[in-house]
């Protein structure tokens, strides 16, 4: 078959996240498959606009600001000269509204839509804008099917008003190439916490520091790791300041994978604070290295975090709720252990081939 996908951003985007790397784990297996596949993403600064890999061809059009009105257009004009068996639409973002666009079928792939947590990451003005977008997905994509990457994810389209049938929910896989135990590396003789990924407001990571803070008054030699880049970075250096952190806190940056899977085998907790995700990729790579995880109890973390079994779930926006649940992790090795073993098992189930082999069962359906 031939497949068209539409996603804000391809995999080589620096921005690139969670999403972004969802969509072409599944697209890099359609091709393996035997499967025709292009998709059409922003471009962005040094990026060319078009390219090729794992066998996908990459058409980049339009910018971060502009994609939503550019990449449409470009679609509709690509397939009036091409055969196309199935657009696929990643919703992430604004919404493109393709089906007004094109006569194939669109099949939706969700892994979260923002709603009113989109208020924390920008301003007002353009937060009312995305929200109003996204108040249209019920009526335009009234006759599409949508793939939703957890139920909480399911539960958010169907409050919106879409039909349950017309949903189905596909966990994200892993990649246990990458993400693993490694031999001989030990975890650091200091009680280690880490965070990693983009740092943005909704991520919340202000409150993973707050919660250390409180975390040092019983474990004085513990360290915090932050990992990452994003544009909230210099307020939460700030705020290390003013909270009196010291050398106890770490801002690496943004860091190698190798680099970031060898940090997380030597670490022994990851904090999730965020108000929102699809799933909560971070934590399941966190797990596949033995890691438990305190996570906000909220969409998507929900999902990914096995209560009690691979990490605790504590309210939203608790300092002292997540330093509670990390001391009790930190000061017994026993309920450590049965949690990073519990974290194995739970990442290990998961698998990039699984996720594809469902997608691939559901876009043979809607093109037959």
């Amino acid at each position: 078959m031939k497949l068209l996908a539409v996603n804000w951003r391809d995999l080589k985007n620096p921005d690139a996240g969670g999403a972004e790397v969802h969509l072409h784990e599944i697209l890099s297996r359609m091709v393996k498959r035997g499967h025709e596949v292009v998709l059409f993403s922003a471009n962005f600064p040094g990026g060319d606009e078009e390219d090729s890999y794992d066998g996908i061809k990459v058409f980049r059009k339009g910018s971060w600001y502009n994609a939503n009105y550019i990449l449409p257009i470009a679609v509709r004009s690509y397939l009036k000269r091409n055969d196309c068996d199935l657009v696929i639409e990643d919703i992430n973002k604004i919404p493109f509204f393709l089906p007004v666009f094109v006569k194939q079928r669109v099949l939706a792939i969700v892994p979260h839509l923002f709603g009113s947590t989109v208020f924390r990451e920008t301003n007002p003005l353009f937060a009312t804008y995305v929200l109003m977008w996204e108040r249209f997905i019920p009526f335009v994509y009234e006759m599409c099917h949508f793939v939703a990457i957890s139920e909480s994810t399911k539960e958010d389209l169907m409050r919106r008003g879409l039909h349950e049938p017309r949903i189905e929910v596909s966990l994200c896989g892993l990649d246990h190439s990458t993400y693993k135990l490694l031999d001989g590396v030990p975890r650091f003789e200091e009680p280690t916490i880490v965070h990693f990924g983009r740092i943005r407001k909704y991520k919340s990571i202000d409150v993973v520091m707050k919660a250390f803070v409180e975390i040092r008054k019983k474990l004085e030699n513990a360290k915090l790791i932050i990992a990452g880049d994003g544009p909230e970075k210099a307020n939460l250096e700030r705020l290390s300041a003013k909270l009196g952190l010291g050398d106890s806190i770490r801002f690496l940056g943004q860091v190698k994978t190798d680099a970031l899977v060898e940090l997380l085998n030597k670490s022994h907790l990851f904090i999730n604070a965020s108000s929102k995700e699809g799933w909560g990729l971070t934590v399941l790579e966190a797990n596949a290295c033995g890691v438990p995880v305190v996570a906000s109890d909220r969409p998507g973390l929900k999902d990914s975090v096995k209560e009690g079994k691979t990490g605790y779930l504590v309210e939203y926006g608790r300092p002292d709720a997540f330093a509670e649940k990390a001391l009790e992790l930190l000061s017994d090795p026993i309920k450590w252990n049965a949690m990073s073993a519990a974290a194995l098992d739970w990442a290990r189930s998961l698998t990039w081939e699984r996720t594809a082999e469902e997608i691939e069962k559901i876009i043979i359906r809607e093109v037959s």
